[in-house]
């Protein structure tokens, strides 16, 4: 069952995200069979808003948390929080899967 994590940056941490950001996308890139999507949130200005979205698929709560625990902005200490939500994949590229 996929999960969808959403992450908030600490506010004045846009330096810890520039510095780490190269390791972060090798992270992803090492796991890029587990993300079903994933980017940075925006503000409507296209500059970044602190924070990102990933859809990952994992069987467990505790593996999603294990995954974004890996991420090197985790290790960082760039987020102030994060949320892992159990999501249901209904359509993906507009192909149903109910």
């Amino acid at each position: 069952m996929p999960y969808i994590i959403e992450t908030f940056d600490k506010p004045g941490h846009q330096d810890v995200r520039q510095r780490h950001r190269a390791e972060h996308l090798a992270f992803l890139e090492a796991n890029k069979q587990l993300l079903l999507a994933c980017g940075a949130k925006l503000h409507d200005d296209g500059k970044d808003a602190g924070g990102g979205l990933y859809v990952v698929d994992l069987d467990t709560r505790e593996a999603a948390q294990q995954f974004i625990d890996a991420d090197p902005f985790s290790k960082a200490g760039l987020f102030e929080r994060v949320s892992i939500t159990r999501w249901r994949k209904a359509y993906v590229d507009g192909a149903c899967y109910l």
